[in-house]
């Protein structure tokens, strides 16, 4: 029996290299340049043939590196210190949010108790206030009334409380999908609630809290707003360094593009390793027909 496929129309196969192109082209771009001298970048004759050089990523790596450059002329540890904050703002928010708002989520799905609708939809509208609009307040209580400005511990509180509301409406629609059933045999064999809730709920909302922890460690580690706001020259993270280094009489492209590839590589990795908990999640309960 001969089967008949139905020729696509060429418009579509552009529309595709399209979409492609301009997904790719600002990455290729940026790779290209950050493999660039700044003679090179700032040529007239500039083009796609020329000779790849290290020298920009020795320079942002200047200080963590394993042996000493030898075509780095001024060795500035902002860059490298500035991946380290971003990494441990991101991860630190990142498991905060996690922890708090999986227990919280729970508490909303399993729970009666009065306001508890109203708890639930107004974490969702939370969500929706602009991060500028919590700029001037934020910053006035951090820095007069607490003195958390220019602290790891200021900027965390901030992107828990941004991400929480999200966190916890997106994980309850996954808590609502585990059967009762299993926490009750749970219960009847012995568990304790705090059992109940890691070593039965946990794992079978996995997809979820893979969903999540993307989600916020994306929006932690390429917040800019109230980062500049809140941070300090020691405190730093990776897009506020960046910004700050782009000055009226010197900008250096190949730095900065070195420095924006390697602020690409903690995420994909990130998104790669959680994306293969929420694969198999929606893959765990698929049947054979």
């Amino acid at each position: 029996m001969s089967t008949t496929y139905k020729r696509q129309n060429p418009a579509f196969y552009a529309l595709i290299a399209a979409l492609i192109m301009m997904s790719l082209g600002p990455i290729i771009l940026m790779l290209s340049t950050s493999l660039q001298l700044n003679v090179d970048i700032m040529s007239d004759s500039s083009s796609f043939f020329f000779m790849p050089t290290m020298k920009n990523y020795e320079t942002v790596l200047c200080n963590v590196l394993w042996y000493t450059p030898e075509h780095v002329d001024y060795c500035n540890p902002s860059f490298a210190r500035s991946l380290g904050n971003s990494l441990i703002v991101a991860l630190v928010s990142t498991v905060i949010t996690l922890i708090v708002g999986c227990m919280a989520a729970y508490a909303l799905v399993r729970f009666r108790f009065m306001g508890r609708g109203t708890i639930s939809m107004s974490t969702l509208m939370m969500r929706m206030v602009p991060p500028a609009v919590l700029l001037v307040p934020v910053f006035g209580i951090w820095t007069f009334q607490y003195g958390l400005d220019g602290t790891f511990t200021g900027i965390v509180l901030v992107y828990v409380a941004m991400n929480l509301p999200f966190v916890i409406w997106i994980l309850q629609s996954f808590i609502i999908q585990v059967p009762i059933q299993l926490e009750e045999a749970a219960k009847m064999d012995g568990a304790s609630p705090l059992q109940v809730f890691f070593l039965v709920v946990l794992p079978v909302i996995k997809p979820g809290l893979a969903a999540a922890a993307i989600f916020t460690f994306r929006i932690a580690w390429n917040e800019f707003l109230l980062a500049n706001a809140l941070l300090d020259r020691n405190t730093r993270t990776v897009p506020v360094t960046i910004v700050n280094s782009l000055t009226e009489h010197d900008i250096d492209w190949g730095v900065i593009m070195a420095t924006g590839m390697l602020l690409a590589v903690p995420p994909i990795i990130f998104t790669f390793l959680a994306s293969k908990q929420i694969i198999t999640g929606m893959t765990a309960g698929a049947v054979k027909g």
